[in-house]
């Protein structure tokens, strides 16, 4: 649960509801394959669709009234890295001000795996 303190309250979301957002917006990157549960070096990953909840490969905590969200995730070979991140941390970060109105900090983009075509 992220909890924000403001002038008009407290703001309390969920860490689920955050987990469908920003898998939502990640999984309509170009390049990506899908999530990759933190902490496993296999990398087991949980296929991506927009339908599913993705629970694993997402966490969102807050640095006081801003967030900071940490996103693991597995690419295609062959497609430029950078630019993949890039694009995700422009579409998350548009995804959650938009959808929360608090303002995100920091997107951390974690390439753990690579698969092939």
């Amino acid at each position: 649960m992220i909890r924000v303190d403001n002038r008009y309250g407290t703001i309390e979301i969920s860490q689920d509801y955050f987990r469908y957002i920003i898998g939502d917006a990640v999984s309509s990157c170009y390049g990506v394959v899908g999530m990759v549960r933190k902490g496993t070096r296999k990398g087991l990953r949980a296929v991506l669709s927009r339908q599913a909840m993705v629970e694993d490969g997402i966490r969102v905590r807050n640095e006081g009234e801003r967030l900071v969200v940490d996103i693991h995730i597995e690419v295609v070979f062959g497609m430029n890295i950078a630019a993949i991140a890039k694009s995700i941390v422009n579409k998350v970060r548009y995804t959650v001000e938009e959808a929360t109105g608090l303002t995100v900090k920091k997107v951390n983009v974690f390439v753990d795996g690579i698969q092939p075509e």
